[in-house]
């Protein structure tokens, strides 16, 4: 089990935003997923990986695989008051959930 945070890289956060970000993600991922999956998650150490993408295209690509692979996830929308436009999507949670299942769409991406 564990939960994967895929972060924009093309929209060149500082490091406390890119943080921030990816806090909303897991928190929003994690509220989205099963209790039973989650249980199992806790009890394996709570495993998080973060990975990067280069365009919102990719970002968006991957969470409708995402869905069609009934993967809990959460897209995170920023509100504006920062870094960046308000609307802007900045990254995506997956999971937590199966190692293998998240794998099938994450293996080709790099680590952040």
């Amino acid at each position: 089990m564990k939960q994967v945070i895929v972060i924009r890289k093309d929209l060149k956060m500082s490091k406390g935003k890119m943080v921030a970000q990816g806090s909303h993600a897991s928190l929003g991922s994690y509220k989205n997923t099963d209790p039973k999956k989650i249980e199992k998650w806790e009890n394996e150490g709570y495993a998080k990986v973060v990975l990067k993408v280069n365009t919102i295209d990719d970002l968006e690509n991957l969470k409708n695989k995402a869905v069609s692979n009934k993967i809990p996830n959460f897209l995170v929308v920023d509100a504006g008051r920062t870094e960046l436009p308000p609307s802007t999507v900045t990254c995506l949670g997956l999971g937590p959930d199966e190692d293998e299942k998240i794998d099938k769409l994450t293996k080709d991406l790099k680590l952040l």
